[in-house]
């Protein structure tokens, strides 16, 4: 049985002027309206490799780490520790000797956003708010409704109006109210954020944002876990806002301030459309600073962010790990989904597609070496963007039920 430790939060520290408040419901530096985010008093948590051995196999086997004080609060459906795999035939095209594809396709609403969304609803049950919801381009609407759904809370996304179909149903089912803005992801965003001071909503990527970023880390402890207590010697992790690497990274150095992995040699790299890829941009400027863009066309919908929030902040990490960042055009993308899906069996919606597109152009740039060992994080499926994938899936061919006009198929007469 768990038994958790609730002082393992230390406060929620501004990442630009670094003050720090007690771990409440603020969400913004209320000096310089700078982000949080959570910091925990990592020398008194006694943890090892052994602890491990018998627990769950979902996000909350990292407990310790993780920014919920009451177990009782927990809405917990299932996700996390996905397959890792090590993919011989892409490796073998690529003519590279190691790489594993971090499979989240395969979470309870199939993709990573059930990570961050079960820790914030959780958190939202324990600060006592009655309803949540979020801002999304799709995943994140159908994880927090999903986790609203087992927690019996109202829920309300705010999506823009362009979304393919599919992420929207999804959503819908749970029973959550859709709210499809007419303009793009930040626009959407915006409208949520201006709700805050007319309901009393827990919005997860906004005023839960300090909470909710963290269960993206998990992604890092369950790579390190699975490739042996190791952490990789590259990752490459599709870019929307940023958060999902700038957690990564988090979660690697987290591991190695408590000794549950022995050194941290990790390179970083970013990946983004080019049709939206403003952080890519500003790495390969030079520049500290992300220039939003009003205007953007990719397939890779999820990923369209022109407004970065942590942005700067994936700069950093890149830089300091000696990593990299690229971008991939819509044919590289479909060229990625297709690759993956028949060297791999592995069915990526174009956010994974950008990865493994990215992955391929940094090895014949020669910025990852063939040599090395490479974990490409694919974050959501296929089944989310049917709609786009479907131009590059070949038809069906029909035949009358007769031998004679399959051999004719078969034989390409």
């Amino acid at each position: 049985m768990i038994t958790f430790n609730v002082e393992k939060i230390k406060s929620l520290k501004c990442r630009e002027c670094g003050r720090e408040y007690p771990p409440s419901k603020i969400y913004m530096c209320e000096n310089c309206f700078g982000p949080l985010e959570v910091t925990y008093d990592l020398d008194s948590i006694e943890i090892n490799k052994k602890s491990y051995e018998n627990r769950a196999k979902t996000v909350w086997r990292y407990h310790e780490l993780l920014p919920v004080n009451d177990e009782k609060k927990i809405v917990d459906i299932g996700a996390g520790f996905t397959i890792l795999h090590k993919c011989k035939r892409l490796a073998e095209s690529l003519g590279l000797k190691n790489v594993y594809v971090k499979d989240d396709t395969v979470n309870p609403t199939n993709s990573f956003k059930d990570r961050p969304a079960t820790v914030a609803v959780s958190k939202a049950l324990e600060f006592g708010f009655k309803a949540v919801g979020c801002a999304s381009t799709g995943n994140l609407a159908a994880s927090t409704a999903a986790h609203s759904a087992k927690a019996g809370l109202p829920c309300y996304v705010f999506i823009p109006a362009n979304i393919e179909v599919n992420k929207i149903l999804q959503a819908a089912s749970y029973g959550a109210k859709i709210i499809a803005v007419k303009g793009n992801y930040d626009e959407a965003n915006r409208l949520a954020t201006q709700a805050l001071d007319e309901y009393n909503w827990g919005l997860v990527n906004i005023n839960i944002r300090p909470y909710y970023v963290e269960g993206s880390k998990t992604l890092a402890f369950e790579t390190c876990e699975q490739l042996g207590w190791e952490a990789p010697e590259n990752v490459i992790i599709p870019m929307g806002s940023g958060a999902l690497l700038c957690a990564v990274w988090r979660g690697l150095r987290q591991f190695l301030h408590l000794d549950l992995i022995d050194e941290l040699k990790t390179r970083v790299f970013g990946a983004q459309p080019f049709g939206c890829s403003p952080i890519v941009h500003a790495f390969k400027s030079d520049s500290d600073d992300i220039t939003p863009i009003d205007e953007f066309d990719t397939i890779a919908k999820s990923l369209a962010i022109g407004d970065p929030g942590d942005g700067i902040y994936a700069l950093k990490v890149m830089k300091e790990s000696n990593g990299g960042a690229e971008c991939a055009t819509d044919k590289e993308i479909l060229d990625g989904i297709s690759l993956l899906a028949k060297k791999e069996g592995i069915f990526a919606e174009p956010a994974g597609g950008v990865t493994i597109a990215v992955l391929k152009k940094l090895i014949e740039s020669g910025e990852i070496s063939r040599d090395e060992e490479v974990v490409c994080y694919v974050t959501g499926s296929g089944f989310k963007s049917s709609e786009t994938i479907q131009q590059i899936v070949q038809k069906p061919v029909e035949i009358e039920p007769f031998i004679e006009d399959l051999k004719r198929i078969i034989n390409g007469v």
